[in-house]
């Protein structure tokens, strides 16, 4: 069973039938793949399609290129002059294009079976990390405050944070508004998320109701 796996379709040689076999395979797992990345994460519909179609396109050309010097030396000086312009993709983005690639790349060698244990396995673990994300993710925030220049920052909420917080930290403070203001920036993990509102409050009546703003820390954000 296990020698199935491991056994190229192209064993015989390269015809029509497997190439169809070997493209419907990288798009079934491109599809795969896109649907394991999507599970509880805001991912771009163009994205998901690009994983989609990303493993066919690789094994497409791979195929071209297998055993021809000059054509693989024309593809690539085709790709160099290419350039990406693009945001910067986050660390599980960056993995899955990686993942679609090894998956186009084992289907162009015809290892179907190998190519599908390979994305079963990878998918598996990146739905384990989603739920271990879920479970363990604590209320861990970005809190920042502007408070007047006539108030000491140093412990003015002290209590505030004791009430609703676990943990806190001042991670840096700025002056603006010619020095007539700070700008502290704090991480904190809030104890009850149903209570973030209440502490806003109490923090708006200590600051004299100048800006506050909350948001995830940047360390729970999935960066590469």
């Amino acid at each position: 069973m296990l020698d199935l796996i491991f056994t190229p379709v192209t064993a015989d040689g390269f015809t029509g039938v497997n190439y169809l076999i070997c493209t419907a395979a990288s798009l079934i797992l491109g599809a795969v793949i896109a649907a394991s990345v999507a599970f509880r994460s805001r991912t771009s519909r163009s994205f998901l399609l690009t994983l989609v179609i990303l493993p066919a396109a690789v094994q497409t050309v791979i195929m071209l290129v297998n055993g021809s010097v000059g054509t693989g030396l024309a593809v690539m000086g085709a790709f160099s002059l290419v350039r990406f312009r693009s945001i910067p993709g986050t660390a599980r983005e960056i993995s899955a294009i990686i993942l679609a690639m090894a998956a186009g790349l084992a289907c162009a060698q015809g290892y179907v079976g190998m190519a599908l244990l390979f994305t079963v396995v990878t998918c598996a673990i990146f739905l384990i990390f989603s739920f271990v994300a879920i479970l363990g993710r604590g209320e861990k925030k970005e809190l920042h405050v502007t408070v007047p220049e006539s108030l000491n920052y140093s412990h003015a909420f002290d209590d505030i944070f004791e009430k609703y917080a676990s943990g806190v930290r001042l991670i840096s403070v700025k002056t603006t508004n010619m020095g007539s203001l700070f700008k502290l920036k704090y991480e904190l993990s809030v104890k009850n998320p149903d209570s973030e509102k209440n502490m806003i409050d109490e923090m708006r009546c200590r600051n004299g109701n100048l800006e506050i703003l909350v948001c995830d820390s940047a360390d729970a954000r999935e960066v590469l």
